[in-house]
């Protein structure tokens, strides 16, 4: 069968040149042959199937590595693939979908305050912090309480201890703070501000000049949370049974995978797996990410430093989160499974159950006596 042109394989497959180049180094869609004078690739007319199925999950937003795992599998296999991608994308879409009318809302004067909020629901927490098994010192902090879950990993060797505790107490003022549902992700990113400056403190009064911390912190109002994120912590939800992790990871290994050039599975092992590219240095040019959530009774939430999530594994900690018992449980549960794993890193989280109150109108009534 005579072999196309990169340029006729292009116009047949409704792609570019450069697109196709890309996807050759990637091991995405290898040439047939390639001149050994010129380097001119050429494409066999059977690979243009291989070649549209990659651009048609491209059109729907599909990161590289994970087109390469749908078009190496069989094709039952990859169309389950795609239906659990596309519902991801439905999932996160609906979360926007919450923001953006939230905020729309709230902008034009149409939004509800908490006072408005008819069921009132509540949270059962608790927090922990171990040193690994191969640590002498721990740079790990966490935090809960009745409107406030937080989670730092601070850098070894650079104050890490002093800055992830600075972080955390930089937010907890917001506990007894009377913060309505529209000015939670204000408050959290002024209290964000504050950690940052304390951080530099910090930095200005070590050898090194450096204080290095991550934090992911949950920020409770009514049945509204705000969510801050930078670093490798993380913060999970589990809802009907499901897990979702709902922070992103800001760190140079994570990047490569969402460009495609690493898989998840080989980003595992990278030996610069913790290198971050995003934290709180005290610097000023903190860029954390800032979210917010709508909490439904029965959500329970994990929020756990990279000790926990590098050595237990996705199914782990779903099967230990929809276990029976209550947060100090799981979260005792989850420490055991991190050290029978070896627990070469400190170990931090929090774990919190949403629970429904009593709706505001049963209280009044209850309160009249009448």
């Amino acid at each position: 069968m005579r072999l196309l042109t990169i340029g006729a394989f292009a116009r047949a497959a409704r792609l570019s040149p450069k697109a196709l180049r890309l996807y050759d180094e990637l091991g995405l869609l290898r040439p047939a042959a390639v001149d050994g004078e010129s380097g001119y690739r050429f494409y066999d007319p059977e690979q243009l199937e291989r070649a549209r199925l990659i651009a048609w999950l491209r059109r729907l937003g599909m990161p590289l590595a994970r087109i390469r795992r749908v078009c190496d599998l069989p094709a039952p296999a990859a169309a389950e693939e795609i239906a659990g991608y596309w519902e991801q994308v439905l999932a996160e879409t609906a979360a926007r979908g919450q923001l953006a009318t939230f905020l729309v809302d709230y902008l034009s004067g149409r939004g509800s305050t908490v006072e408005e909020t008819a069921t009132i629901l509540g949270i059962r927490y608790a927090a922990r912090s171990e040193s690994g098994l191969v640590r002498t010192s721990n740079e790990d902090s966490a935090y809960a309480g009745p409107r406030l879950l937080a989670v730092a990993d601070g850098v070894r060797g650079s104050a890490g201890d002093l800055a992830s505790a600075a972080a955390i107490d930089a937010l907890k003022p917001l506990e007894t703070l009377a913060v309505p549902a529209e000015d939670l992700l204000g408050a959290l990113a002024d209290a964000v501000g504050e950690a940052d400056r304390a951080i530099g403190e910090i930095a200005a009064s070590t050898p090194s000049g450096e204080a290095v911390t991550t934090l992911t912190a949950l920020l409770w109002s009514g049945s509204r949370l705000a969510l801050v994120h930078i670093g490798d912590t993380r913060a999970y939800l589990v809802r009907d049974g499901e897990l979702f992790k709902i922070t992103h990871d800001h760190t140079y290994v994570q990047a490569l995978v969402d460009e495609g050039r690493l898989t998840t599975e080989e980003a595992a092992s990278h030996p610069q797996r913790s290198l971050l590219a995003r934290a709180l240095t005290g610097t000023g040019g903190a860029q954390p990410e800032l979210s917010l959530h709508e909490a439904v009774a029965g959500d329970r939430y994990l929020l756990c430093s990279d000790g926990l999530s590098t050595v237990v594994p996705d199914a782990s900690l779903r099967e230990v989160l929809n276990g029976p018992g209550a947060p100090q449980h799981v979260l005792d549960e989850l420490v055991v499974r991190a050290y029978a794993a070896g627990a070469p890193d400190n170990v931090a989280c929090v774990v919190a159950d949403v629970v429904s109150l009593e709706t505001r109108a049963a209280a009044e009534a209850g309160g009249t006596g009448q």
